[in-house]
């Protein structure tokens, strides 16, 4: 089924458990500090139905249309379709929301294309795509054991619960879990939470190596939001990105919850647990989505970057056009990757099925991690004094005076002063305030801390390719003197 906005917001009603900070929501579709954001999780599911798009955003199999985002690739073009898809998703929000609808979806269909991995539990993934696909679920995940639970020897001197999700039972019917997860970034506006583990756990951590997924209202399930952006954005004009985009990131604890043996899909086993991920094309379905979006949001800081400097008439600065330059040959460079992700396509995981190119998909991802910083402060420089110039709010406009001396005097010469207002006011959203904190912290750690990037990119590397090249010029090294005659003599 292809499900709608309205769909998606009915649905979001089901009595889960919000807290933010002391205060529990009772409806997330209506608080202030997240009705926004799940108004612009339902406006991509609007998009997605449209029947004007039904060629990009759907595929038909037995009869039933599907989200295009489970489409399970057999070759290039099937490629082309999901990733188009993905950047016509991500357009609509600037690339603000990393874990929208086609995300985790994109990691179950890339399991899909090797279930065997799972042992006993194949059938059950197998079942959970063909759930996701058919109800065209929106789920998050939290595969990162909180940060505290990073010395057991803590816990166990001074005998305190480790607060990392474990087994801590299990029958017939299925496995009772408690303890945390982190960072479940969506989960209060999703339908499904998957839990699991993207990082190596200790042989002998085999209650921690469970993954599973369940509704984000099931019982013992509960959703700790951090501090809502959103709630405290005045309106769109003061703040036109946290406004509507702020995705919100929670921890989600889990109190002796029940989990049936259908929603399991690793039990102790720490190898699977994270190899799942990489020896499946879970990570490469996953991350290319990933670098599509960061696609998207760059195109937004570049296009920002360039109307900052019109507005004060510093794009006729050579330096200043030079630095627009740059920015744009990153953009470029970017799309590169993108594109060349899907023109060295792989065959792989499985016969019949091909994939991302694992190298260019790890590539850019550790390109976006290197460089965000630098592109934020590019636009943060370009913007100078101006974004502090403005006044206070809006509220200045309400009066005649104020309004009057306002337009007079903070206008330049290539821009009136209510587009310079609304241009800063926006620039300040993505690289000030704490929104764009927020999302500086994102970009830097959402596909891992940096060293987990690069390991990647060091797994995928053709070693043999290169250690032969320089075998191949030191084999045909010889000693001096085995290759030069001797010197005849003075005779």
């Amino acid at each position: 089924m292809l499900k709608t906005g309205r769909d998606y917001l009915e649905g979001l009603r089901d009595g889960r458990t919000v807290y933010i900070g002391g205060e529990r929501i009772d409806d997330v579709t209506t608080h202030p500090a997240f009705r926004n954001a799940a108004r612009s999780i339902a406006a991509f599911y609007d998009l997605k139905a449209d029947p004007a798009l039904r060629d990009v955003m759907a595929f038909e199999e037995n009869g039933e249309l599907n989200s295009i985002y489970y489409l399970k690739a057999r070759d290039r073009a099937d490629l082309a379709r999901r990733s188009a898809a993905h950047r016509r998703l991500a357009e609509p929000s600037y690339g603000m929301l990393g874990r929208s609808p086609d995300y985790i979806a994109s990691f179950v269909t890339g399991m899909n294309l090797r279930p065997e991995i799972f042992g006993r539990f194949s059938g059950n993934v197998a079942g959970y795509y063909d759930f996701m696909r058919r109800n065209d679920i929106y789920a998050a995940h939290a595969i990162v054991s909180p940060q505290a639970a990073r010395d057991p020897a803590f816990y166990q001197k001074h005998n305190f619960p480790n607060p990392s999700l474990r087994v801590i039972s299990e029958d017939g019917h299925g496995v009772v879990v408690s303890g945390m997860k982190m960072l479940a970034t969506g989960a209060i506006l999703a339908d499904e939470v998957w839990i699991g583990n993207i990082l190596p756990l200790a042989p002998e951590a085999k209650a921690e190596s469970i993954t599973f997924a369940v509704p984000c209202n099931h019982p013992g399930v509960s959703l700790w939001s951090r501090r809502s952006f959103e709630r405290e954005a005045a309106s769109e004009f003061e703040a036109p990105l946290s406004h509507r985009f702020d995705e919100t990131d929670a921890m989600v604890m889990f109190d002796e919850v029940k989990v049936p043996w259908e929603r399991v899909f690793v039990h102790n086993d720490p190898v699977l647990s994270r190899g799942l991920y990489i020896d499946t094309a879970a990570h490469a379905y996953g991350n290319h989505h990933s670098n599509v979006r960061y696609l998207v949001k760059l195109q937004l800081l570049i296009g920002l970057a360039s109307r900052i400097a019109q507005s004060t008439g510093a794009d006729q600065v050579p330096a200043v056009r030079e630095t627009l330059g740059r920015l744009a040959s990153l953009e470029a460079l970017l799309e590169g990757l993108v594109a060349g992700q899907i023109q060295a396509c792989e065959e792989w995981p499985a016969p019949g099925y091909v994939t991302y190119n694992r190298r260019i998909m790890y590539a850019a991802l550790n390109w976006g991690v290197e460089n965000y910083s630098s592109i934020v402060d590019c636009v943060r420089e370009l913007c100078g004094g101006g974004v502090l110039q403005m006044p206070a709010d809006g509220s200045v406009l309400d009066d005649a005076w104020l309004a009057d001396r306002f337009t007079t005097f903070w206008r330049t010469p290539q821009m009136d002063a209510m587009s310079r207002m609304k241009l800063f006011k926006l620039a300040w959203d993505i690289i000030g305030s704490e929104f764009a904190g927020r999302h500086l912290q994102y970009e830097k750690f959402f596909p891992g801390a940096s060293f987990v990037v690069r390991n990647h990119n060091y797994r995928e590397a053709p070693w043999d390719k290169f250690h032969g090249l320089v075998d191949e010029i030191t084999a045909r090294m010889q000693a001096q003197g085995d290759v030069l005659p001797a010197c005849p003599s003075a005779a």
